[in-house]
């Protein structure tokens, strides 16, 4: 909120007790300015002429202290303030803190007497009774002839010569003698009369200076948000603009009336906050012991005998050490009581908690963050009452449009308004109510909520379901490769996800729209399609545009693209996947070549290892039939012809394991060429 700011600058308001000062100025402050700022706070600024030194008064609500505190400000063009003063946040406590009776003892007379027991007083009646006061006792009266019963009072007096009594109801006065006592109740019920309007509190501000002069005092408050409502006029088929009428509407809850205040609305966002400024802190601190030195108590002495004779007893102790025990044992009962007493005592705190925290924030420049709506005219409003104030009534730039949002209604899109702000300052945001004129007139088609919409820029502002278009939505989703390199045997492919939404747009006979089809954004995915459209973008959506013809049907296709690039090892590809990569056409040729290359070495690689499988498996084969022909020799007799028979097979056998064992070693050979030759390629790409 902007302050004017005299050419002496801003005076420094120093809070202190003021116990005297200049008299109070001729005129009250009055209200001159008031700054209403949808932050939820009012700037209330008051102007009043003096002369010389002079002291002023500012009232205002309890609940309004802290911020007055925080945000008072004086102007003064020849002058500046040397105090201000303000009552304790509870100052009838404060004041009663040092009476002898409380606030309740005012009460009823029977209340100040017995708080005040022992108090010298004289009490005139049917006699007069003079003494300390010894005790005030109710005691039940009953009335003659059935009249009921009544409590009257009886006082006690402890007079000169002894104790007299005397009925409270029926004294004539009652009158303290001490005149100090007399005075502090006179002052007490001054307290109380000046504490009735216990909600409201003055602050008196010391103004120093010369001369004739115009002191501006101002603060900030809570004050209620102000709002703002617009109607709009839409436009025609033909026409390009439209009526934007806008008020404010605002509320005095500031307990004052409002006499030709100049007025001002901010619309912003400010850091605003409150802080208890008024309250008193005690600061916490650790409470430590007393030190206190254990007490000895000395032992009875019961004689003492010489030390020859008590050297002759046998297994007795000296008498030095008969002492050092005593001693010994006198110390560590005085250690023990001292260290009992340390346990006893408060532990103090280490690190006491901070009360509060002090939060500071710094704002913008006015012309950054806000815009201001000043009312030209004063305004004057009682407290109590509402206000609204025209803002804006002109003629904006408008546009008929649809726009479709699947999360509003699935087939049917919004009837909405483009509307741009091609004024000078900025629109807060409010409700909007729109009308479109029709033969009889204006016509009510619907409301709408209004956002923030800074100078030159534009919103949608959706009012009504467009139930003359239907959109259907058919989603379809695929995956692609797009492209592909080769660099230090690792294969790089590039993997396009694509999400095509296809949008079915119908219109009926002499209904042609403008729309705006709203697809969500996702991270990481890229608009690619409608090619050619200006597609818009919030934070949550993509705006594709699209206008169509009445009584059409059209197909419109949004496509969204996500590229990801994955790493895989070449030396870990089966045949499998280097042939399906190799086969895919969007690939580079000269990579689907190397590919290719590497699934005939793969394949080498196979047929080599399955040889060697095949022999491993003949081999363990002829190792197992030789062991149960082995264990078949040992049953047969010797020089038979079974036996001859297994020794020729075993023969043979040999022969084979021989032979298997060549080939094995000729196919490990044409396995470990074909290894290094696919080590030695995929080590060599570079596409």
């Amino acid at each position: 909120m902007a302050l004017r700011t005299l050419h002496r600058g801003l005076s420094l308001v120093v809070l202190a007790w003021a116990a005297a000062g200049p008299a109070l100025a001729a005129d009250p402050l009055t209200l001159e300015r008031v700054v209403l700022s949808t932050g939820g706070v009012g700037y209330f600024e008051y102007q009043v002429v003096v002369e010389g030194d002079a002291t002023l008064t500012l009232d205002f609500d309890r609940d309004q202290v802290d911020d007055v505190l925080k945000s008072i400000v004086v102007f003064d063009s020849a002058g500046h303030v040397g105090a201000a003063s303000l009552p304790g946040e509870e100052p009838l406590a404060q004041y009663f803190r040092n009476l002898p009776f409380g606030p309740e003892a005012l009460g009823s007379p029977v209340a100040l007497l017995q708080s005040l027991q022992g108090a010298s007083l004289r009490v005139k009646g049917q006699r007069a009774i003079e003494g300390r006061l010894l005790q005030v006792v109710p005691e039940q009266v009953v009335l003659p002839d059935g009249g009921g019963t009544l409590i009257r009072h009886r006082l006690s007096i402890m007079t000169a010569n002894g104790i007299a009594q005397a009925v409270l109801e029926d004294a004539e006065e009652v009158t303290f003698l001490d005149l100090a006592l007399q005075a502090q109740i006179e002052g007490a019920l001054a307290a109380v009369a000046d504490n009735r309007l216990r909600d409201r509190r003055s602050l008196t501000l010391l103004i120093e200076g010369e001369g004739t002069r115009t002191v501006t005092v101002g603060y900030v408050v809570a004050a209620p948000l102000w709002k703002a409502s617009y109607r709009a006029t839409l436009p025609g088929a033909a026409e390009k603009t439209g009526n934007l009428l806008g008020w404010a509407h605002l509320e005095n809850l500031s307990g004052q009336d409002w006499k030709g205040v100049d007025l001002t609305l901010v619309s912003g966002n400010p850091v605003t906050f409150r802080q208890a400024i008024y309250r008193a802190y005690l600061v916490d601190r650790p409470e430590v012991p007393v030190e206190v030195l254990g007490r000895i108590l000395p032992r009875l002495d019961q004689g003492a005998v010489e030390l020859r004779r008590a050297a002759g007893l046998g297994g007795a102790a000296s008498l030095d050490e008969m002492d050092a025990e005593q001693m010994a044992k006198s110390m560590a009962d005085s250690v023990a009581r001292e260290s009992s007493m340390m346990d006893a005592a408060p532990a103090p705190i280490a690190n006491p908690p901070a009360l509060f925290d002090m939060a500071m924030a710094q704002a913008g420049t006015e012309a950054a963050t806000q815009v201001l709506f000043h009312v030209p005219d004063p305004v004057t409003l009682e407290r109590g009452r509402s206000l609204m104030v025209p803002i804006i009534a002109q003629a904006v730039p408008m546009e008929r449009v649809a726009v479709y949002q699947p999360a509003t209604h699935p087939r049917h899109p919004v009837a909405s308004v483009r509307l741009v702000n091609a004024g000078a300052a900025g629109l807060a945001p409010g409700v909007m109510t729109l009308y479109e004129m029709g033969a009889g007139g204006a016509e009510f088609v619907g409301d709408a909520r209004f956002a923030t919409l800074p100078a030159g820029d534009e919103r949608l502002v959706g009012y009504a379901l467009d139930q003359k278009t239907l959109i259907d939505v058919e989603p379809a989703y695929g995956q692609s490769i797009g492209k592909a390199k080769i660099h230090d045997g690792v294969l790089e492919l590039e993997f396009v996800d694509r999400q095509t939404t296809t949008y079915r747009i119908k219109t009926l006979p002499g209904e042609a729209r403008s729309i705006v089809i709203e697809q969500p954004r996702q991270l990481g995915w890229t608009l690619v399609e409608p090619k050619g459209l200006e597609a818009g973008a919030t934070a949550t959506d993509y705006r594709v545009p699209v206008s169509v013809a009445a009584d059409s049907d059209v197909a419109l296709d949004v496509v969204l693209e996500l590229t990801q690039w994955q790493q895989m090892s070449l030396a870990d590809l089966g045949v499998d996947s280097l042939i399906a990569y190799a086969e895919t056409g969007t690939i580079d040729a000269t990579v689907r070549k190397a590919l290719q290359d590497l699934v005939g070495l793969r394949r080498e690689i196979a047929v080599a290892r399955g040889r060697i499988e095949a022999l491993d498996l003949d081999r363990q084969r002829l190792f197992e039939d030789q062991a149960r022909i082995r264990n078949n020799l040992y049953e047969v007799p010797q020089g038979s012809d079974l036996e001859a028979q297994y020794l020729e097979k075993l023969t043979v056998q040999e022969g084979e394991l021989a032979a298997n064992e060549a080939e094995r070693d000729k196919a490990m050979g044409a396995l470990t060429k074909a290894e290094r030759e696919l080590a030695d390629r995929i080590a060599n790409l570079d596409i």
